[in-house]
């Protein structure tokens, strides 16, 4: 019995100063593989290919400003996809207001970091003249660097004569006429 009380007294006095040298250690038992434990890394500046890949699944559920956060901090960080999603949701006013403008600029700098479907998006952003003045020429130039990096969809854009509506047939079209 006194054994028992013994040993009870120093759990006592010992656990608090257990748990100090725990918090200094930091979080103990994180979550791990959930949406949260991403926006908790994306929070901290950490980024990953699984990181900046669950940002899909964050906008698909619906979750567009938390998208926004995970493809902000991936973009930033050079992800090239993340680039194109920021695109996808500027351009449908996603988490945000629609914003052409910004569409385009994250296609121009996915096409810049070399991402054959930032080329295309760009290419098409330049012959369609949406959120950047129309320069056909450049359009063309651009799809056809994503076609020589192998990437199908510019290949078809190219034998359709660069008409758009070979590769977005479902398009809508009124979001790409010029309003002057």
């Amino acid at each position: 019995m006194r054994l028992t009380l013994l040993i009870a007294l120093v759990a006592a006095t010992a656990a608090p100063a257990m748990a100090e040298d725990l918090d200094e250690l930091g979080q103990t038992n994180p979550e791990e593989l959930s949406i949260n434990r991403v926006l908790d890394d994306i929070a901290r500046g950490e980024t990953s290919m699984t990181n900046c890949a669950t940002g899909y699944l964050v906008t698909k559920s619906g979750r567009h400003a938390e998208a926004r956060d995970i493809f902000t901090q991936c973009a930033d960080d050079g992800w090239t996809h993340a680039m194109t999603w920021m695109s996808q949701l500027d351009e449908n006013g996603l988490g945000a207001e629609q914003n052409s403008e910004a569409a385009a600029e994250w296609d121009r700098r996915a096409a810049e970091a070399g991402d054959p479907v930032g080329k295309l998006n760009y290419g098409l952003d330049l012959l369609r003249g949406r959120g950047v003045a129309p320069d056909p020429d450049a359009g063309r130039r651009y799809v056809d660097e994503a076609a020589r990096d192998g990437l199908a969809p510019a290949k078809v854009l190219q034998d359709a004569g660069y008409d758009p509506r070979a590769i977005t047939p479902d398009a809508d079209e009124w979001r790409y006429q010029s309003l002057f």
